[in-house]
Parts: structure tokens; C-alpha cells; sequence
């Protein structure tokens, strides 16, 4: 089914990528601090624990981190108005990463992004990224799943993992005072994870209850549907987090080779934001993240999409019908891409002012909410679209959909929408910026978006700059009614599959 080249054979265990003696070392380090910070736990009575400087601090810790996060929450849209200056850092060893200082306070953000994510997966391994991803956080180097937990705790710091058909993403949340060791912790997490049986398939089976839960979710199943029909046998075709069959058969040996397809210097993408500076968050990247590979799996070739137009129906007992729709989409990197941008924030893209909405919801009274959206991915770009409606009025919705994708490619967008369409996207574009996670997270998709520094001071201008001339005519080009294809999941009446 995929086109991945199975990597190279690896043995059950991870060859250390440190010295033994520096492995040994960083690792009693771990084991000290953490045992520590028990001790001292288990040691202070009530009225010590009354006292902010007593070494109960763990429980301390997370309160002023969850202030922090809801301060930073308040000054946001201001470092977007004070054009948020980003540092471009290359560390001693090479490893670039873009940095915005923050001092007002001692935490900081720290984003990772590896390119490839579940496409990654190796021939008939469908899953084991995302499982993988899933295992990290169940120990490291010397530390099993339970005593991992107790250093994270400990260390009042936040560590998430993910992964999507084109990412692993790996978020750090931090003080300052824990930097050094929270920077230990997590060079672990990615450079030494330990894949226990036991974590294995206590992971393992929690996947697999969510993959049964899939099953009998409406929206999970348009989405598989869409995507097979989208791409076919190309890994964007297929679920990400497997097959209840592949994923049972998944074993420790695949969790190593599908880490040695991933974690990869080639793939990397980095940007801090908060209480650093550019020399320290260079040493951190050395220390965190040097010993990586310098290249990982082999990645995927662009998919096609094949989508042709029509409608399929999946048979689902349900009152309410849920539709996926889309087409072709257009390349983040085309010029016409922000014309296109505009084009769909008129169409259908999220507000109650759309063409959509004013239609399908508040004249005919067929929807909650109809939605449209780009996805411009890394190997393919679709637009899409999404509604739900009562079965004895999903025919209609659709209906009506098609009509105004016809519609708006024949006749195109009024002055008047365009001019509301730029005023809602720039003046919405701040709010996003909306803590230092949320900054970061922001920084590190624009370096895979390869977009420059100042984009996040230009966007607006390249919003604003698109004229009714630009999106008329891509709304002529781009927009393809006989090429928009339905995925209707549900029990829909006197709706038919075309194909």
C-alpha cells in the first residue's frame, strides 16, 4: 500500500548516541534530582508547606506556570502590534531555530516540528508512527513510566507529543530555574526512549479502543472515506494511526525503527519563545538535540489528488447525515494563494457572514454550520468543506452547496465582500498570537511553510494588497463544481452515490 522503503534494520535497542560514561552521568543526574525532590516532598509537615520557600515546589511550580500562561495570555496581541521581533539562531553545532526573547517572565516556550509524521510509516507498519509518538512520554534512559512521570512532575514542566499525516511535533513548557534539567529530561525523551513491553501495550490498547470508537463516529468515517477516494493508496490516503490489525501487530523493533525514521536533523524545525537568550538557547539545542542523525527515513512522493466530483454515500444509522466535500486545492507557495485565501473567507470560511452560511443556515434553516476550508499539505492540497444536517434535508444542503461553488466561480465576489472578507482576516490575525505557546507554535509552521521572519508583519499587507480583479479570477480557476466530490455518512433521503 505505502511507498516507504522499510529503514534499515536497527537492533531492540537504541544504540547510545552519548558516550557511556556521559550517558551514565546524565542519567544518575535525573535519578539525584528526582529523588531529591521526593525526599524533600515526603520530609515537610503542614506548616512547612504553608511557607512559599519551603522545597515543596512541585505543586507551587504549577500554579505560577498556569499564571504565567494566563499573563501571557493578557500581553499577546501587543507583541503583535510591537511587530514581534524574531531572532534567527544558529547554535555551535548547527542547528538553527527561530527565537523570540521574553523576559517579562520566567518561562519559556520551546516548539520541535520533524517533517514526515504517519507518512513515515514503513511498508505494513501502518501506525506505528503515531504509536511511537504515543510511547514517548512512558519513560526514558534510566527512568520507566512511573518514575518519568514523578521527574516531570517534579520539574513543573509540560511535555505534549503528536503526530499528522506531514509532523511529529514535540511542545516543551518551562520555568527558567528548571531549564538545564528539563532540558535532560527531554533530550531523553527523544534521544533514549526505553518502548517498554509493558507501555507498549498499555499504549497499544488504548489506541486500538480509539480506533473501535472510530468506528462509530460519523465524522471519523467521512474522513476516511474522503481520503481514500482523495488519494488512493498514498499514505495521505490511509489512517495514520493504522488498522486494528496493523496496529496489533505492531512490536518493540517496529517502535525503534519508526523513532530512527523520524528523529532526524534533515526533518527539524525549532522556535523558542520567552526567558531566553539566543547563546543559551544554543547550547540547549546542542545538548537537546546534537547527537540526532543527520537524516531519517526517506519521505514520501508528492500524491495525487484523484478526486473527480460527485457524491458517495456511506450507509450509517443515525438521524443527522455528516458531508464532507472538496476538490483540488492550490499550493501554499502559489501566487494566487492568498486571492484564494480571501476568496474562501467569503465562501464559507468560518464566520456567519459567508455565502455558505447565509444560504444553507440562515435562509433555508438546513445547518448549524457549513465551513470551507484550504489545506494546503506538504505533498497535496485539497479544498475542503463540512456540514451536518437532519437526513431528510442533507439532498438539499448539498444541493445548495453545489449551486453556490457554481455560483461563485461563474459570477465571482461583490467589492463589498472582499472589502468585509480583509477586514475580518487582518483584523482577526493578532488574537492568534495569543501566549508564548501559541507564538511559537505559530513561528515553527512558518519554517516549514518556508516563510520569512517578517511574515508575521507583511501577512496582513499581502491580504490587504489582493484586488477584486485577483479574486474573480481565481475564483474562475480555481473553483471546480463538477469536480467537487461529496462524502455523505448517514442515512440521507433521496440522496444517491454517483459513482
Amino acid at each position: 500500500m505505502n511507498r516507504i522503503q522499510t529503514p534499515a534494520r536497527i537492533s531492540a535497542r537504541m544504540p547510545a548516541r552519548m558516550p557511556a560514561q556521559s550517558q551514565a552521568l546524565s542519567q544518575a543526574r535525573i535519578q539525584a534530582r528526582l529523588q531529591t525532590r521526593l525526599q524533600s516532598r515526603a520530609q515537610v509537615g503542614p506548616r512547612a508547606r504553608a511557607d512559599v520557600k519551603t522545597p515543596e515546589k512541585g505543586l507551587l511550580m504549577r500554579w505560577l506556570i498556569a499564571g504565567v500562561m494566563g499573563f501571557a495570555l493578557l500581553v499577546a496581541a501587543q507583541a503583535v502590534r510591537a511587530e514581534i521581533d524574531i531572532q534567527e539562531v544558529t547554535s555551535p553545532g548547527g542547528i538553527k531555530a527561530w527565537l523570540v526573547e521574553d523576559h517579562s517572565i520566567p518561562f519559556t516556550a520551546l516548539e520541535m516540528r520533524f517533517r514526515g509524521g504517519t507518512s513515515l510509516d514503513a511498508p505494513g507498519k501502518r501506525g506505528s508512527v503515531y504509536l511511537m509518538a504515543g510511547l514517548l512520554e512512558e519513560g526514558s534512559g534510566a527512568l520507566r513510566a512511573q518514575d518519568y512521570t514523578r521527574a516531570l512532575e517534579a520539574l513543573a514542566a509540560s511535555f505534549s507529543y503528536d503526530a499528522d499525516k506531514d509532523t511529529v511535533s514535540i511542545s516543551a513548557r518551562f520555568l527558567s530555574e528548571n531549564r538545564d534539567d528539563v532540558a535532560e529530561l527531554l533530550r531523553q525523551t527523544i534521544q533514549e526512549p526505553r518502548f517498554d513491553q509493558d507501555a507498549l501495550d498499555r499504549v497499544r490498547a488504548q489506541v486500538l479502543v480509539g480506533l473501535r470508537s472510530d468506528m462509530s463516529d460519523p465524522n471519523e468515517l467521512a474522513g476516511r472515506k474522503f481520503a481514500e477516494l482523495a488519494f488512493g493508496d498514498h499514505p495521505y490516503g490511509t489512517n495514520g494511526k493504522g488498522t486494528e490489525e496493523s496496529v496489533s501487530a505492531l512490536t518493540r523493533q517496529d517502535m525503534f525503527a519508526a523513532h530512527e525514521a523520524v528523529f532526524a536533523r534533515d526533518r527539524l524545525f525549532v522556535s523558542a519563545v520567552g526567558d531566553i537568550t539566543p547563546e543559551a538557547l544554543g547550547v540547549l539545542l546542542d545538548d537537546l538535540l546534537g547527537d540526532l542523525p543527520a537524516e531519517g527515513g526517506p519521505l514520501p512522493g508528492p500524491a495525487e489528488v484523484l478526486l473527480e466530483g460527485g457524491t458517495t454515500v456511506v450507509p450509517f444509522s443515525t438521524p443527522q447525515s455528516v458531508a464532507l466535500f472538496g476538490q483540488k486545492g492550490i499550493d501554499r507557495h502559489d501566487p494566487d494563494f492568498f486571492a484564494a485565501y480571501v476568496l474562501n473567507q467569503i465562501l464559507g470560511g468560518g464566520s456567519f457572514e459567508t455565502r455558505l452560511m447565509e444560504e444553507v443556515r440562515t435562509k433555508r434553516g438546513l445547518t448549524y454550520g457549513v465551513y470551507s476550508y484550504l489545506v494546503p499539505r506538504d505533498l497535496a492540497s485539497t479544498y475542503m468543506g463540512s456540514l451536518a444536517s437532519a437526513n431528510e434535508k442533507m439532498a438539499e444542503a448539498v444541493a445548495v452547496v453545489q449551486e453556490q461553488w457554481a455560483e461563485m466561480a461563474a459570477k465571482g465576489v461583490t467589492a463589498a465582500e472582499l472589502k468585509d472578507a480583509q477586514t475580518y482576516l487582518t483584523g482577526a490575525y493578532p488574537l492568534r498570537f495569543n501566549g508564548n505557546g501559541q507564538i511559537a507554535s505559530i513561528l515553527v509552521a512558518m519554517q516549514m511553510d518556508d516563510l520569512p521572519t517578517e511574515y508575521v508583519v507583511t501577512r496582513n499587507e499581502k491580504i490587504a494588497a489582493v484586488t477584486l480583479e485577483d479574486v474573480n479570477r481565481v475564483a474562475r480557476t480555481l473553483l471546480d463544481p463538477e469536480g467537487l466530490q461529496f462524502v455523505v455518512v448517514g442515512d440521507p433521503v433521496g440522496l444517491k452515490s454517483t459513482d
